[in-house]
């Protein structure tokens, strides 16, 4: 039960709002009892998608999931585009190569390195007002505390660990500056799941992390995180294939009114959506972004292009074990929570994502953790990179 008093947890579920209590560890998530209107000015449930992941049996959901996507990116497109996005590279960490791409790649090095992401987004308010989103702003002094990494540095070693899997390109506190903002202009965090993320270090904290001397202060201090039920319904009480990914006490002492809880598929505003993607976690959603280019997709469920074109890979093995098993796609497959829903997913990411016109044979959905294209891992390299996103001029906001 939840019996501490203070900041409340919004809960939106098939249209309403629900208050599901008080919340000082992520250990006693309940599901809500009550429910009121939601402010539809702030977040709208997606329609198009009610129900289609309870269909049964699952060749049918597959075409339930696809024909929902086809009929919704028709609406989505019809509604505008987001005013602005850019993408910056925060940092490379190592990954092993048999996760990244379901273990049909060959190559000679078991560790490759994947390139985290941060997307920082700009678009029209259901209220009429300019909003800004940050899309997995990833604190690496905190992804270095999941249970797989600290005992990957234990193994390797922390200058394999440190000077060789791993490179930083931006702190993501410092990269609002770079496009004329404060920190406090957000108004929304989101990432795709929590994998390896210490929430504290982006939110804040009213308790101390272990080895720190007072409160982790907020990053973003007036934004809030958008995060699936399912997802932090993890830090309740997580399974044993969900254990190592997952940083212990992560969510502890977060500012819990600034956690913005949504079930399914939700809009933000004009161009810009949270679909929910499960299957690489219960409670996964991906980034869709509606451009001058078209519509993009921002994902961890695959690793790189080749993951939702393998047909297209170059990797060794990659193409032809897809061929072989008759798969459209190529998970990203460190976990084992539900294949066939995350092989859904990224249909759904697929049939939402346009045609690239780099190459239109290449779909837009850019790999939120990506796999870098280092010599020191060929062959097993992206066939494509998107390289990033820079669309329009991020504004400071009037508030």
């Amino acid at each position: 039960m939840l019996v501490q008093s203070g900041p409340h947890v919004r809960l939106i579920r098939n249209g309403v709002v629900s208050d599901v209590g008080t919340l000082s560890r992520m250990t006693t998530f309940e599901a809500p009892t009550q429910a009121a209107p939601i402010d539809e000015r702030v977040i709208r449930p997606i329609p198009e998608f009610e129900g289609v992941h309870e269909i049964w049996p699952r060749g049918k959901r597959l075409e339930a999931v696809r024909e929902a996507a086809t009929s919704y990116r028709e609406r989505f497109v019809a509604q505008g585009q987001v005013r602005a996005i850019k993408s910056f590279d925060i940092a490379a960490a190592p990954y092993p190569q048999r996760f990244a791409f379901q273990g049909y790649s060959v190559g000679p090095n078991p560790m490759i390195s994947i390139i985290n992401r941060m997307f920082v987004i700009q678009f029209e308010g259901f209220d009429g007002e300019l909003k800004t989103l940050v899309w997995e702003p990833t604190v690496a002094a905190g992804s270095a505390e999941a249970p797989f990494y600290a005992k990957l540095e234990n193994l390797a070693g922390k200058f394999l660990s440190h000077k060789v899997f791993t490179k930083y390109y931006n702190d993501p506190q410092g990269v609002l500056p770079q496009c004329g903002l404060n920190n406090d202009d957000v108004d929304f965090l989101s990432f795709d799941h929590l994998h390896v993320q210490d929430v504290r270090m982006i939110l804040g904290s009213s308790q101390v992390i272990p080895g720190e001397s007072a409160p982790r202060q907020p990053l973003f201090p007036n934004a809030e995180l958008l995060v699936h039920r399912k997802e932090l319904g993890t830090f309740e009480s997580p399974h044993p294939l969900q254990w190592s990914w997952y940083v212990d006490g992560g969510m502890d002492g977060v500012p819990i009114d600034r956690v913005r809880v949504f079930d399914g598929d939700v809009e933000l505003g004009v161009g810009v959506s949270l679909l929910w993607t499960p299957g690489h976690t219960d409670g996964n959603h991906s980034l869709v972004v509606n451009t001058p280019d078209g519509v993009w997709v921002s994902s961890e469920n695959g690793m790189a292009a080749d993951s939702w074109q393998p047909e297209l890979s170059k990797i060794p093995g990659v193409r032809r074990q897809a061929a072989f098993y008759n798969r459209e796609v190529v998970l990203n497959a460190n976990t084992m929570e539900d294949s066939l829903d995350q092989y859904d997913s990224m249909v759904k990411e697929k049939t939402m994502a346009s045609p690239s016109p780099k190459d239109p044979r290449w779909l837009q959905i850019i790999a939120s953790s990506e796999c870098a294209s280092w010599k020191r891992q060929w062959p097993v390299v992206p066939t494509f990179s998107h390289r990033g996103l820079d669309y329009g001029t991020i504004e400071k906001p009037v508030r």
